[in-house]
């Protein structure tokens, strides 16, 4: 049993906050089990409480707000809140004696530091954990979210930005808490010059400086260095876990996200809130199985390899949810811009060639095949044809493709099927397809 966590005793931090300048001191204390993470304004008359809950965001303007009652609020919980899902933190009173978290250098180790000075103990009770086993998708212009299921905490992100200094970036990461104090707690908050001015007379960023962030010029950064060459998107990745977290609760899933920011987190957590804690899925780890569902476990690519043909560039299948050999399969495509088709197809408007979209199906389709521990059978199913192919929407960087497919006749030496590509619950492209089967010599 996997059991919550708090901190031993009392402690304390000042310092400025990055938006409203104030100076604050915050205190986290211990808190009881099942109580969740609780913001204490001890400056306001009566102490009010501030639960760290998604429904009490009020601003997600260059941070995540929170508040209750119209003027108790809390400015830019996030890199608090992501420290806390590093650390395995589950339960936590914090006081501020002012209306935002001091920003420190613009990472959480500020945050972290502080908590793990004050020790982490475990509690009785055992971790609630949102465990995802159905996909949930959001998509807001060129932003996208999923998250897709998974035994563990993973988040993988691309950002974009058209700057020299930034650019495409990729990283991906486990989450846990060796991997957040060395990979992604240090990663700092980044703003870029020719905004200041205009985050100014917004009232915002009224505690920036050199010290608090990364500011990027015309062509390069102005702070001496970079802790990683790639910690823009790492912090990108910070930001997600923090805002995340004020579901209330850990999430084992992976992420997969595509740009970002804090109004697009809110919006995607929520979805996942009306998924997943609503109903019996929010259950604790020990209770969901694999292994209790009539499908067989997912696989995930190092097995696809062993099992397809297939490899890179030409491998377009990133996961197997489920299967059950020769009746039905679920499968992912994750298409994103450094896919190497887009470097000549459309580059200017990058659209997946609807020949691949048929591809990725026919790779996922052709799982069906193969024994039920995910063992090859003794045969390779051929492509031979296609019937009734359809495309009803463009695929684009960023999309996902949730592939379907189920088998509607089998013979000795060959086999149909009848497959679906959707992004976002829409139809983006539908076939049936016939297979040859041969063979393997051995």
């Amino acid at each position: 049993m996997i059991r919550q966590q708090t901190i031993k005793e009392p402690v304390s931090f000042s310092g400025i906050g990055l938006h409203t300048g104030s100076l604050t001191t915050v205190t986290f204390k211990p808190a009881k089990e099942n109580a969740g993470i609780t913001f204490y304004r001890t400056d306001l008359p009566g102490c009010p409480a501030i639960p760290a809950n998604i429904d009490n965001v009020v601003d997600v303007s260059r941070g995540t707000t929170i508040g209750i009652g119209g003027n108790a609020t809390v400015h830019t919980v996030e890199h608090a809140l992501a420290a806390m899902v590093g650390l395995g933190i589950d339960n936590l009173d914090i006081e501020l004696d002012a209306e935002e978290i001091p920003n420190g250098d613009g990472s959480s180790l500020p945050v972290m530091t502080t908590l793990i000075k004050a020790g982490i103990v475990e509690q009785d009770a055992e971790r609630l954990y949102i465990t995802v086993d159905r996909p949930v998708f959001y998509r807001q212009d060129d932003v996208t979210l999923s998250i897709l299921p998974s035994d563990e905490l993973k988040v993988s992100m691309t950002i974009a930005y058209d700057h020299v200094a930034i650019g495409t970036q990729y990283a991906s990461f486990t989450v846990t808490r060796e991997t957040f104090q060395e990979e992604i707690a240090p990663a700092r908050t980044f703003c870029f010059l020719r905004e200041v001015k205009m985050l100014q007379e917004k009232g915002l960023i009224k505690g920036g400086s050199l010290e608090s962030a990364v500011v990027i010029g015309d062509e390069a950064i102005l702070n001496d260095d970079l802790r990683f060459p790639d910690e823009f998107v790492r912090h990108k990745i910070l930001d997600l876990l923090g805002d995340m977290y004020l579901l209330g609760r850990p999430v084992h899933g992976h992420i997969v996200a595509v740009k970002g920011g804090h109004e697009k987190n809110v919006m995607f957590s929520k979805q996942i809130k009306k998924m997943y804690m609503n109903g019996h899925h929010s259950k604790p780890l020990k209770d969901y199985k694999l292994s209790q569902r009539k499908e067989q476990p997912a696989l995930d690519v190092t097995k696809i390899m062993k099992i397809l043909p297939h490899r890179y560039p030409f491998l377009l299948v990133d996961r197997i949810l489920t299967f059950e050999p020769m009746k039905h399969v679920t499968g992912i495509k994750n298409v994103t811009v450094n896919e190497p088709f887009f470097q000549g197809h459309w580059p200017d408007t990058p659209v997946m060639p609807g020949v691949l979209i048929v591809e990725a199906m026919a790779q996922v389709s052709s799982v069906l095949i193969f024994g039920a521990n995910g063992e090859p059978a003794e045969k390779l199913a051929f492509f031979l044809g296609v019937e009734k192919a359809r495309f009803r929407r463009t695929v684009v960087p960023g999309d996902q493709l949730l592939i379907e497919s189920e088998m509607i006749h089998f013979r000795h030496n060959a086999c149909k099927v009848r497959a679906v590509a959707r992004v976002e619950d829409k139809i983006a492209a539908e076939a049936i397809m016939t297979f040859g089967l041969v063979n393997i010599e051995h």
